[in-house]
């Protein structure tokens, strides 16, 4: 009996140890009840993803950076820009933003009643 089980488990246990040197996935080939991908999935791409080689040095760039003065100018320009757009939002019919009105005031409760309302004993 023990030599049966040993004949099953030695192969499958095999397989599974062997499956992750595989290139391709073994969920492909097998069917979905026993743990494959189901028929609706998505096939994988037919070219592998090609990933930029970190060791690589960049080209050079065609600008060079901008110097103190250049970036002061720019500065300014992106400020004049601001302005403009805020004149040209500004809408002269409508009156200026006003402050939040404040909540009104909670009312007072009421007095209580001093007299003995029909019968009613009232607690010491």
């Amino acid at each position: 009996m023990r030599c049966v089980v040993l004949t099953a488990v030695v192969p499958i246990a095999a397989q599974l140890a062997l499956s992750g040197c595989a290139q391709g996935g073994m969920g492909d080939a097998l069917p979905h009840a026993l743990g494959g991908l189901p028929d609706g999935a998505p096939k994988p791409p037919a070219k592998d993803y090609k990933y930029p080689n970190v060791y690589d040095t960049p080209t050079p760039r065609a600008n060079a950076p901008l110097d103190d003065q250049g970036q002061l100018d720019l500065q300014k320009d992106l400020q004049n820009l601001r302005d403009q757009q805020g004149k040209l939002s500004a809408d002269p019919e409508l009156p200026p933003p006003q402050a939040p009105a404040a909540a009104p005031a909670k009312k007072k409760p009421a007095a209580p009643k001093t007299g003995q309302a029909t019968g009613a004993k009232t607690n010491p």
